[in-house]
């Protein structure tokens, strides 16, 4: 599933830098990311980056869109094609 930031966030940059997908955008007031690029670093990491590095916990599980990791994988192919 793709993750979503919440309101608490603060915009402080940490997790779009972290992102290997390029899915975090700044908005305003708070960033989002683009659920077509989030793959929760699925063929990166071993965990989603940006949650790692977020210091006020504010990244989340988007229930709107919610995939399993075949899925995850899948898309995380589908992106480096772009390349």
């Amino acid at each position: 599933m793709a993750l979503m930031i919440t309101d608490e966030c603060i915009a402080c940059d940490a997790c779009r830098e972290e992102c290997p997908n390029d899915a975090i955008e700044e908005n305003d007031p708070i960033y989002v990311i683009d659920p077509d690029r989030c793959t929760e670093c699925v063929g990166h990491y071993d965990e989603p980056s940006c949650i790692a590095v977020c210091p006020v916990d504010c990244i989340i599980p988007d229930p709107d869109n919610v995939e399993n990791v075949d899925e995850l994988k899948f898309k995380f192919t589908q992106l480096q094609n772009e390349n």
